[in-house]
């Protein structure tokens, strides 16, 4: 008999027809033991993050400095103005953004998997990143960013949010995609947008300081990010988490299909413009902030799934955690591979998740 979603359709809807059967067998571990080991892993990378770099520190005395700064009134002051610089003005910004970043578009992987009923959606493989990095490339070029930081994050919303919307029209047929439509579709719109990215460059590369950042910025990166950037993502973050957790078990439900789905009281159309909209959010405050990231919101959601189920309540914030911890350790190796230069982070992720993109790929179906 086959594995059955468990939650979702009560044994209606076998899971080899929404994931990979390896994915959607029983949980391996306990979801209170899953969230207490991401919890750690994510503060050990946070520290290790802050603590290494080009002038080291110890744990202890990141340790102190964030302890010194976010509860003043203990009293513990067992640090050098020094180290505070370097862990608070310097280094602890660009974790958190990784953090948030690798959280925003783990999150948006999941939701477009379980919307899609397709194992190979995510962010970067249907072209929402591509939509994305189109919109903030038009924003830099045309001295928006200038004006505001926040005209970034707007205009790659929309065009996280227009990539998206097109590959769902011209894929979802009864509330599935199929697999070599999706990635036909994400191809198509992801060239789309990458060719007038760069003509947008082209156009641009007469005022060649502004044709540099942006080829920087769409290889993928968090150097120079600071508290700014952390205070952009943080409301994008929390409600495009927020609307991911309210409308968890809409995509349960909706994994049976757009009809079952109706029938069982979804409405279904509200429910996944809802969806789509909130992963485009969460994907383009990720790309405004930290350019083109590959391959976190493919594998994360699968790791994921393996170890708590696929049911979302718990898969969300799940994806949450472990792609915050894979995202500030991709960073870490990022900086500190090539010492004194650094290796663009967009180069590192797709190094590791094209292998296992292929491994997807080439599985067979039988």
């Amino acid at each position: 008999m086959p594995a059955v979603v468990p939650g979702v359709g009560d044994g209606l809807e076998p899971a080899s027809a929404l994931f990979p059967p390896m994915l959607t067998s029983n949980r391996l571990v306990s979801r209170t033991l899953f969230f207490t080991l991401a919890l750690g892993l994510l503060a050990a990378a946070v520290v290790f993050g802050v603590a290494i770099g080009s002038v080291p520190l110890p744990p202890s005395s990141v340790l102190a400095v964030l302890v010194g700064k976010l509860f003043p009134w203990l009293g513990v002051g067992d640090f050098t103005p020094t180290e505070e610089a370097i862990v608070w003005a310097m280094r602890l910004p660009r974790v958190l953004v990784a953090a948030l970043v690798g959280a925003a578009l783990a999150v948006a992987g999941a939701q477009m998997q379980g919307l899609f009923r397709n194992p190979l959606a995510s962010p970067d493989i249907v072209g929402t990143s591509a939509g994305g990095a189109l919109g903030a490339v038009i924003a830099i070029s045309a001295g928006l960013a200038a004006q505001s930081p926040f005209y970034i994050p707007l205009f790659s919303f929309v065009g996280s949010a227009l990539a998206l919307t097109a590959v769902y029209a011209l894929t979802a047929r009864a509330g599935r995609a199929p697999v070599t439509t999706l990635l036909l579709a994400g191809v198509a719109i992801g060239a789309l947008c990458g060719a007038f990215t760069a003509l947008v460059v082209s156009l641009a590369w007469k005022r060649w300081e502004v044709a540099q950042e942006i080829s920087f910025w769409l290889m993928g990166g968090f150097d120079s990010r600071t508290w700014l950037h952390v205070r952009l993502l943080v409301p994008c973050f929390l409600f495009g988490l927020g609307v991911a957790l309210t409308y968890a078990p809409e995509l349960d439900v909706m994994s049976l299909g757009d009809e079952d789905a109706r029938a069982l009281g979804v409405e279904t159309r509200r429910a996944t413009w809802v969806v789509l909209l909130s992963a485009a959010l969460l994907t383009g405050a990720a790309v405004a902030v930290g350019g083109i990231i590959g391959f976190v919101g493919l594998i994360i959601p699968h790791a994921v799934r393996l170890l708590v189920g696929p049911r979302h309540r718990a898969l969300i914030p799940a994806c949450a955690l472990v792609g915050a911890a894979f995202l500030v350790g991709a960073d870490l190796l990022a900086r500190t591979i090539n010492r004194p230069e650094e290796v663009r982070l967009g180069i590192v992720t797709a190094i590791i998740g094209a292998p296992y993109f292929l491994r997807l790929l080439l599985r067979p179906t039988g």
